[in-house]
């Protein structure tokens, strides 16, 4: 079974500001890509992916803002295939009741953060109350965590050493720092390998094939294959592309004497039960 356990849901324009946009074109060499989600779409490249989790983002800082109800209705118009999680930006007030109401009243699964989007430190004791919430209905956090093209978004925030220290104040909740947090993969290796309740995902990096090959060696060599879930970033890739991407990396070492990554541990990842992991019931 393939589960995506990062993915999208964004109306284009609408659920950003004119500046984001603007902004946003650095991604793609000064081209304005138009990220509406579109279900038909994603299917078609979606190949034997079984389970996909589905988020918007709150990030006022930055400009982004996919209300938890746009993302509910996604989620309910195929909710044979999709599992919601919710968003909050905790710099802005009222986040602790969308915490409550994306969980209870509209009954999303986990937990979307963009720290470093939103300007704020997720380590802070001041946003403890989330942790706690998540602690204790169980809700998996996945933070963003790496790059980023928008200029407001403080990279201090993005840094997976700031997770490490959450995972020691609240060990019970399941946390996937997403892309390997290129490009500081080092760090991300170390803090899920010490952690048993923290992981990363893959998404959103094949498209740098060498980096990625070099972000999965550190895996390799730190033993933390089981660690990493496979995920796609969609709109800005796909399943079917993701995979290909992947699964071809050892084909651009012909000729050379780099060393090879694990082809069976690659399929692990592949094929890994995400939701078993995250502790997540469809």
């Amino acid at each position: 079974m393939i589960v995506d356990v990062h993915s999208h849901f964004f109306s284009y324009p609408a659920h950003f500001t004119p500046e984001f946009q603007e902004q946003s074109k650095r991604a793609r060499n000064g081209v304005e890509t138009d990220l509406t989600v579109r279900w038909p779409e994603y299917q078609a490249t979606a190949g034997d992916c079984r389970w996909t989790i589905v988020f918007g983002g709150k990030a006022k800082l930055s400009g982004i803002w996919a209300p938890d109800d746009d993302v509910a209705g996604y989620v309910a118009a195929h909710a044979d295939r999709l599992i919601g999680f919710l968003s909050v930006d905790p710099t802005q007030p009222g986040w602790q009741d969308e915490l409550i109401r994306g969980h209870q009243d509209l009954k999303l699964k986990g937990v979307k953060l963009l720290p470093m989007y939103a300007g704020f430190d997720p380590s802070s004791t001041e946003i403890d109350y989330l942790w706690e919430y998540a602690s204790k209905h169980a809700l998996p956090v996945l933070l963003h965590t790496g790059t980023t093209f928008i200029d407001k978004a403080p990279l201090e925030y993005t840094r997976p050493f700031l997770l490490d220290r959450v995972a020691m104040r609240f060990p019970e909740v399941k946390i996937i720092m997403a892309h390997l947090s290129h490009p500081y993969e080092g760090e991300c290796a170390v803090v899920i390998r010490k952690h048993p309740n923290v992981y990363a995902d893959c998404s959103a990096l094949h498209y740098r094939p060498f980096q990625l090959y070099h972000s999965l060696m550190l895996v390799q060599e730190y033993g933390v294959w089981n660690k990493v879930l496979f995920g796609t970033d969609y709109p800005f890739t796909n399943v079917e592309a993701s995979l290909r991407g992947i699964r071809g990396l050892n084909d651009m070492l012909e000729g050379t004497r780099l060393p090879r990554l694990n082809v069976d541990r690659i399929e692990e990842m592949i094929h890994r039960d995400s939701l078993a992991v995250l502790g997540i019931h469809p």
